[in-house]
């Protein structure tokens, strides 16, 4: 069996259509579960879940998506672990891609996916959208340049995940930092490009700033103390400054955009993010700020 694990913080309706594509998948329903892990929302997806026939709510009061996916890991039965975020949607094929590719990897690998962003049927790519196609959810990049997916998409033995051990919490990028410990065990990860989900485009820069706030902030808690970081922190927020070069080429022969519109679109929100994200990164150079997920 496949244990399915999903946290949740305030996101009823995205996960309403994420329970929708689990229930569409082409592998038989009886060989995999569904685990929400609710993470103290306002209003508990008591209802959403309900609509779901077979699905579980189980709760996990120490905030962040490591320590509910870690209480959905204990909830579980499944021999394979799949993760998934609550707002995103899964292919039909996603549960039937993990089951073949790791029982077709060598022992200890690791499964990480494609994040595509959703597109509607009569939908055309906005400016954010057309950021996204190309320079959020980078797996291939994570996994095969620095080692570790994203755990919006990853799937594994449960012997692994238990020999690893639990995700860290809210202080730090738990995807990264569970990676880290993972290749120390011996682990290894391999990109699986048909192991695909889906996640909507944020609606703002403002949305596409927050994101980057959260996960600059957890790089910070994961550098301070080491070496020398406050001199590597500076020099790694002047190369973010200088990166939109190389970045343009990247957006001009991507084969996730048509058209020169779409294209120059990404490339202008791209070099604002990167602006924003060095003047933040020198920001946070005295002090640290309190961590969240979901804002």
């Amino acid at each position: 069996m496949i244990s399915v694990i999903i946290p949740h913080l305030n996101q009823l309706s995205a996960l309403d259509v994420c329970l929708a594509s689990l229930e569409a998948q082409r592998l038989p329903r009886e060989a995999f579960e569904i685990i929400v892990v609710d993470n103290g929302s306002t209003t508990l997806p008591t209802d959403i879940v309900a609509r779901h026939p077979g699905v579980r709510l189980l709760h996990e009061v120490q905030p962040g998506p490591g320590p509910a996916r870690n209480t959905g890991v204990a909830g579980g039965n499944g021999e394979v672990l799949a993760f998934i975020d609550a707002d995103c949607r899964a292919h039909p094929d996603w549960l039937s891609s993990i089951w073949r590719s790791l029982h077709s990897s060598p022992a200890g690998t690791v499964l990480g996916g494609d994040v595509r962003i959703w597109q509607g049927a009569n939908s055309h790519l906005d400016a954010i959208a057309a950021y996204e196609s190309v320079f959020a959810y980078r797996f291939k990049l994570y996994i095969e340049r620095h080692g570790y997916s994203g755990t919006g998409n990853m799937a594994m033995l449960r012997r692994d995940f238990e020999f690893v051990g639990p995700f860290a919490g809210i202080e730090v990028a738990e995807d990264m930092e569970w990676g880290q410990r993972a290749r120390r065990c011996g682990l290894r990860f391999r990109y699986t490009p048909e192991m695909i989900v889906f996640h909507p485009a944020r609606s703002s820069l403002q949305e596409l700033y927050v994101k980057w706030d959260r996960q600059i902030m957890h790089y910070r808690n994961m550098a301070e103390g080491t070496p020398g970081w406050r001199l590597r922190w500076i020099a790694q927020a002047f190369v973010v400054l200088a990166s939109p070069a190389p970045s343009i080429v990247t957006a001009l022969t991507s084969d996730r955009l048509q058209g020169t519109g779409s294209r120059i679109k990404a490339i202008a929100v791209m070099c604002a993010v990167r602006l924003h994200r060095a003047v933040t990164m020198l920001s946070l150079l005295r002090k640290r700020q309190a961590a969240a997920w979901n804002r």
